[in-house]
């Protein structure tokens, strides 16, 4: 019964926000708590919720401090040479611009953290995507993907864990990978490249200097800058993308903005330098370096009172979506984990597999990993799904490290998954209806998925 009711609520939850039914933080509130209620443990709704946002606590609190620091970073312009780097290279081009912003979210990525990548991909390449009226979720698609691969990186987080719930080296289970998750990589940029030229056959090629005289006073938008616009696309043929209203309330960041800091230019990005290394090389906890590094980027770019509270107010809005949507989820993952719902789905899904399956194993971890992964959060499915998975692969004389290996797989479109707090990130600062990323993400971040598993089987990796 917690099984059927499991892959129910996950269902109604997706139904429900794919068709615009309700909003996802009501939906990742109020589906868990009805069926909470339908389980019988209504009683122990307020344990499970408290228990998922004690674990998501830091992770909001990071958010919290990360989306005002990098606003800030924006504000005063130091990824404004980056946009107009990339304008170049794009050369208003559709198909170029696609390309780029997955190359950006693939080259970010390397710092291993997700919300990092969507905050500075979407900052830099927002603007190119308004200007020229180009599908936002196709944005927010392929920087979804692309980061989905690279957060198979030892330090991302999903190799750790299947390491250390396999008590196996990271290094064992990843460069062996390399060249299956090469060509994942270089899917999602021929992926990027053809979702690029229906943007160019749908929207066709402005000179670079018809754009650059449109973009003198839009050369920049940073998360809270302007009002709350709705933004997608049209579509081109093939593409099941909705249509972009015409927004004349938007508000750009001009490069004459006041807020801009050009003498402390290497300063700030000095202080970027060294919050990203310190977050790869974990000398304090992220939600702790965020916080340093907020309060320090306020108070020496913004010395006076009334301007740091003049730009932690233009970024609040961002700072309270994504973390009432983190604080939502826990509600989503404390029920699911709580009741036992997760562990019965996880543990009919492994007493299903056939027999016959058994000396294919990895292959199996493979395909499972995709939907699960997607449905539970990494912690769940590394450290609750992968040793049983394991156990049942040694039995049929397959090596934990090639298990380990297939279960990474699903991260492509894991960084999609409503239990990930950086996706809320990326929609919101991208203006996206959640639903709308995922009606179109998922099928091509599955996709991208079976190519990296395809792959891992042609190398005989896995």
């Amino acid at each position: 019964m917690l099984t059927i009711l499991g892959f129910a609520m996950i269902a109604t939850f997706l139904v429900l926000i794919m068709l615009k039914k309700m909003s996802p933080i009501a939906a990742l509130v109020l589906i868990p708590a009805l069926f909470c209620v339908f389980v019988g443990k209504g009683a122990k709704l307020g344990d499970y919720v408290i228990d998922g946002v004690t674990g998501l606590a830091p992770t909001a609190a990071m958010l919290m401090f990360a989306i005002v620091y990098f606003g800030v970073m924006i504000d005063v312009g130091l990824f404004d040479p980056v946009v107009r780097g990339i304008l170049k290279f794009c050369k208003a081009d559709p198909l170029r611009i696609v390309v780029g912003t997955a190359v950006l979210a693939a080259i970010v990525s390397l710092d291993g953290d997700g919300s990092t990548t969507f905050m500075i991909t979407v900052s830099a390449m927002y603007p190119l995507y308004k200007r020229l009226k180009m599908s936002m979720v196709v944005m927010t698609g392929v920087a979804a993907m692309a980061n989905g691969v690279m957060n198979t990186l030892p330090w991302g987080g999903p190799t750790a864990r299947a390491a250390t719930a396999l008590k196996l080296d990271a290094s064992d289970i990843f460069v062996p990978m390399i060249p299956a998750l090469a060509m994942g990589l270089l899917f999602v940029f021929a992926l990027a490249y053809v979702l690029g030229r229906r943007e160019r056959k749908r929207l066709g090629v402005l000179t670079l200097d018809e754009v650059l005289v449109e973009e003198t006073e839009t050369v920049l938008v940073g998360a809270g800058a302007g009002k709350d616009v709705k933004h997608a696309g049209g579509s081109g043929p093939g593409v099941d993308l909705p249509d972009e209203p015409e927004d004349e309330s938007f508000q750009g960041l001009d490069p004459h903005r006041p807020t801009l800091r050009p003498k402390l230019y290497w300063f700030n990005a000095l202080l970027t330098v060294v919050l990203l290394t310190a977050m790869i090389m974990e000398w304090l906890p992220i939600p702790v370096l965020f916080l340093l590094g907020a309060a320090l980027a306020l108070t020496v770019n913004f010395p006076h009172m009334p301007d740091q509270k003049a730009r932690i107010a233009a970024h609040a809005e961002n700072v309270l979506n994504v973390s009432g949507m983190v604080f939502a989820a826990a509600v989503f993952t404390g029920v699911l984990q709580g009741t036992g719902m997760v562990d019965h789905m996880a543990t009919w899904l492994v007493d299903n597999i056939p027999d016959g399956m058994g000396p294919h194993m990895a292959l199996v971890t493979g395909v499972l990993s995709i939907p699960l992964t997607y449905f539970m959060s990494n912690d769940g499915f590394y450290f609750g799904v992968l040793p049983v998975l394991a156990e049942a692969g040694q039995a049929h004389g397959v090596s934990a490290v090639e298990i380990a290996r297939a279960s990474i797989i699903g991260q492509p479109l894991h960084m999609s998954s409503p239990l990930v707090p950086a996706v809320y990130v990326l929609v919101g600062m991208a203006k996206v209806e959640f639903g709308d990323h995922t009606r179109f993400v998922v099928k091509w971040a599955a996709l991208t998925s079976l190519v990296v598993l395809g792959a891992g089987v042609l190398f005989g990796i896995i």
